[in-house]
């Protein structure tokens, strides 16, 4: 017997200077027996729906081997499953048996190529990447390409598509309201039963992905610089994409592992937000969700990141213009700072009316400059990301933005300034709920890291409720050089000439 755990009825009444929106959000959640988690908010204003899984797995479940192992999930969640993406699945699984078997000859000899004590065929390596490539081209007469896409563009899909994050992993869509047993038949095949066809050539893809978002790029540079030195401990340590050398040598067998205790029913929250019936949608979900069996939940990660004890600096050589980024270690999602971390993000560099903006960027200091908390499953990091401008350098830009947090911990802010933040908050939080998308990535996600998706409301209440006392508190606390991680990039040529 299926049970609803609750239903909540909010009225929300969002206040600023020039009137008040309200806005009711009446959540109905389940549970089925095999642990999934529904939300279902009804929406008939349009007839439109957006339905979302979200599955509490992200780069912080990972270890070390198969760092981006959830990325690429995502990835291969898309190729399809023995009944989409195929014209044969049975033709096509002995080929993609021979290709791991291949596959597994390759690792075994890249494994010795790459090791310095042992003695390594680079030409039966390539041999055997050629054999792979022959035995994909075979499949590739099987393969139906973007057959999901394509189902769900040809019924009124949009929106379709997936991300995943260090806390989390989504796939979503907005179809018409009449299609919503598409969506549970679509869904729920491949949560149940996905193939990972074209794995070894999607691996590939992914490389190249890392290739053009990280290790050619500035920001990407500086930002794996920034949490491999923020964090020793801890799994926020290594990128969402994963390293470079992990996501060469994934095996099949692994990811198919890797799914299986982790996006399972058990684990997964799904979110529908629109023109529909609680009661009717539960009839689908019930026909499509019900046989997919439970799985015992992942391990939750008990790696505690060590208290900070002294600035880290690190300095990251790479041909682009001077870039800084600075972090301060701060409490997972929920603690009673986080919000005032909110609001002091906002004071720093929300908009033209910012600190940041009319100190640094105004007088010619920084070419751009912003600062940001994060909302994470555990304690993650505040971070202030800045480009000077030219003559300024990044030593000079790094004085004056600790002179703006000096200001925070001595000098209470004004009553304007913080009312202004306040309604910029709400003025976000309205427009996040307008859309039935949104709405539904934030039931969901607040529900998988706060543990409610009432979280949502309760956040806007506590930043509501942050005063200047709390604000010099927390500045005082945090923004100390002990708990500080500072990345600066710099031309190499600009390092030669100065012998530093």
């Amino acid at each position: 017997m299926k049970r609803i755990i609750a239903i909540a009825a909010v009225l929300l009444i969002l206040s600023g200077g020039t009137g008040y929106a309200s806005m009711e959000l009446d959540v109905k959640e389940y549970k089925l027996d095999n642990g999934m988690t529904v939300l279902i908010l009804e929406r008939p204003a349009a007839p439109i729906v957006s339905a979302l899984i979200r599955f509490r797995v992200g780069s912080v479940d990972e270890v070390p081997g198969i760092t981006g192992i959830s990325h690429i999930t995502e990835h291969m969640l898309f190729k399809g499953t023995k009944i989409m993406g195929t014209s044969n699945y049975e033709a096509e699984k002995p080929l993609m048996e021979k290709i791991d078997s291949l596959a597994h000859e390759w690792y075994e000899e890249y494994a010795r190529v790459n090791n310095p004590i042992m003695e390594g065929d680079e030409e039966r390596l390539n041999k055997l990447r050629d054999e792979i490539r022959e035995v994909q081209q075979e499949q590739k007469k099987y393969v139906i390409k973007d057959e999901l896409w394509e189902t769900y563009l040809k019924h009124g899909g949009r929106r379709l598509n997936a991300s995943t994050g260090e806390d989390g992993t989504q796939y979503y869509v907005s179809l018409p309201a009449n299609r919503l047993e598409l969506w549970a038949f679509l869904e729920s095949d491949r949560m149940r039963d996905p193939v990972w066809r074209e794995f070894y050539s999607e691996r590939d893809v992914v490389f190249e992905e890392r290739r053009r978002s990280i290790d050619t790029q500035p920001w990407g540079k500086l930002y794996e610089a920034l949490i491999s030195n923020a964090f020793i401990a801890h799994p926020y340590q290594w990128p969402v994409i994963g390293w470079t050398s992990d996501i060469a040598t994934y095996m099949r067998e692994e990811i198919d592992e890797y799914h299986r205790s982790h996006y399972s029913p058990t684990n997964a929250i799904v979110s529908i937000v629109g023109d529909v019936k609680a009661e009717e949608v539960m009839k689908l979900i019930h026909k499509y969700f019900d046989d997919i069996p439970a799985q015992p939940l992942p391990p939750p990660v008990l790696v505690e990141e060590p208290e900070q004890e002294g600035e880290r600096r690190v300095a990251v050589n790479f041909d682009a213009e001077p870039r800084l980024a600075i972090a301060y270690h701060m409490p997972a999602g929920g603690h009673p700072d986080q919000p005032v971390l909110d609001v002091i993000s906002s004071i720093l560099s929300r908009g033209r009316t910012s600190r940041f903006y009319n100190n640094l960027e105004q007088k010619g200091i920084a070419r751009s400059i912003s600062a940001s908390s994060d909302f994470g499953r555990y304690p993650k990091l505040f971070s202030i990301w800045a480009t000077p401008q030219d003559p300024y350098t990044s030593d000079e830009v790094e004085k004056a933005l600790y002179d703006e947090l000096e200001k925070l911990k001595n000098e209470p802010v004004t009553d304007r300034e913080l009312q202004r933040v306040r309604n910029q908050l709400e003025a976000d939080f309205v427009r996040g709920m307008r859309s039935n998308l949104g709405m539904a990535w934030r039931l969901a996600n607040y529900e998988a890291v706060a543990g409610d998706w009432n979280y949502i409301t309760i956040l806007k209440e506590n930043r509501s409720a942050v005063t200047k006392d709390d604000i010099m508190r927390v500045a005082k606390q945090y923004f100390v050089p002990e708990n500080r991680t500072v990345v600066v990039m710099r031309k190499p040529e600009a390092v030669a000439e100065t012998g530093m």
